[in-house]
């Protein structure tokens, strides 16, 4: 933008016509500490009775959408906006129009108190909203962030709507509060996500259907689930909380198998990263896929299921070797009396009418294995069935 004015202000009272004409002459913008009075609709330079001056103005029109190029480098640092603030078509007209941002937009610290409007818009470069306050609804439906999104310590005191938007790069939500709730469905994170210190006043559960994150297997996700486990728990939507709560875990895990800088590290590093990475393994196994943390309880009914029928066509195979009680001689038994001898073994409750014969090791060590493992699954199902539906 060299050799062209830079529209530059501090401690002001702005009129929003002065900022849509320096927005539409392509000036590079510098605000900080104003106030803008008046709506800042990008919509206004079209309209004749305005009598905005737009032949510096990037349009284009393709299959009746207009889209909107700013050049210009945007900073509006610690504004009021008095009224709506909107870089997007009207609510009826949502997909007609779409505003292309090709270098820095920086809000940070500023105050929206009207609705703050950018449907459909498209950032190029890093876009920040530090420290902002949006006391009404905010829209960044369908919108595209092509470098890193900042939303820092923002106080969203209406609702927030992200659905249907596209993170390509860095972005972080550390510390935001979403009083009146939050929309997420279908929204895309491709780069490292940050949600750490998010939390919600209200009673509200951010809506997250379909929500993608591409770098799910470094754990990139673990924070955005904690804290929607935290605002359904404070919510009461118990159900809700703890299908989060073993997301959150399984992210933890991707998270603590890559580790950090995963991406920076060269083949030989990864693999040893990767190696060191058994130590994970028995929660993997144990905490994960057998006992889903607590909120999978049916997979242990399933487990156990397993074990059973296995012992008892072992026990009822030519390689065991079961007697009756004051049976001297072992003898093969059928799978009925298999299946019979298994549950009671696995159940722990040992009748004693059916015994492994002695001496014969392979069968003793199949029983004790049974029955440890009997006690142990039954004990994660009671935990698991407790915690599942006794929360609240």
């Amino acid at each position: 933008m060299d050799g062209q004015d830079t529209f530059q202000r501090e401690n002001q009272r702005v009129p929003a016509s002065d900022l849509l004409q320096a927005l539409a002459s392509g000036q590079e913008i510098k605000l900080t500490g104003c106030t803008v009075s008046g709506a800042v609709d990008v919509n206004r330079l079209f309209v004749k009775s305005e009598d905005f001056d737009i032949a510096s103005l990037a349009s284009d029109t393709e299959d009746n959408v207009l889209t909107l190029t700013f050049d210009q480098s945007i900073s509006l640092k610690s504004c009021v906006f008095e009224d709506n603030v909107c870089f997007s078509a009207l609510w009826e007209n949502s997909g007609q129009l779409q505003v292309i941002f090709k270098r820095d937009v920086i809000f940070n610290m500023s105050e929206f108190k009207a609705q703050a409007l950018f449907t459909n818009a498209n950032f190029k470069a890093p876009a920040a909203f530090d420290g902002c306050t949006f006391d009404h609804i905010a829209v960044w439906r369908e919108a595209h962030f092509t470098k890193r999104a900042m939303f820092r310590t923002v106080a969203f005191n209406g609702y927030g709507i992200f659905s249907d938007t596209v993170f390509d790069a860095e972005t972080r939500f550390t510390n935001t509060c979403f009083s009146k709730g939050a929309n997420f469905t279908k929204t895309m994170f491709r780069g490292i996500t940050d949600f750490s210190g998010c939390y919600s006043q209200g009673k509200s559960v951010p809506l997250y259907e379909s929500v993608h994150f591409a770098r799910h297997r470094y754990g990139t996700d673990e924070t955005f689930w904690r804290f929607i486990k935290q605002a359904s728990q404070d919510a009461g939507y118990y159900r809700v909380s703890g299908e989060c709560f073993y997301k959150e875990r399984c992210a933890h895990v991707w998270s603590r198998l890559r580790g950090s800088g995963y991406d920076h590290l060269s083949s030989g590093q990864k693999f040893m990263r990767m190696l060191s990475g058994v130590r994970v393994l028995p929660e993997v196994v144990f905490g994960r896929l057998l006992f889903g943390y607590g909120e999978r309880p049916v997979r242990v009914l399933f487990v156990g299921l397993f074990i059973i029928i296995a012992c008892a066509m072992f026990y009822s195979s030519p390689w065991a070797s079961l007697t009756a009680r004051d049976v001297v001689e072992p003898a093969n038994c059928d799978f009925a009396e298999g299946l019979y001898f298994s549950v009671t073994t696995f159940t722990t409750l040992g009748n004693g009418d059916i015994l492994p014969a002695s001496g014969h090791l392979m069968t003793r060590a199949v029983v004790m294995i049974e029955a440890i493992s009997g006690a142990a699954l039954m004990a994660l199902f009671v935990v698991g069935l407790s915690k599942r539906y006794s929360r609240g």
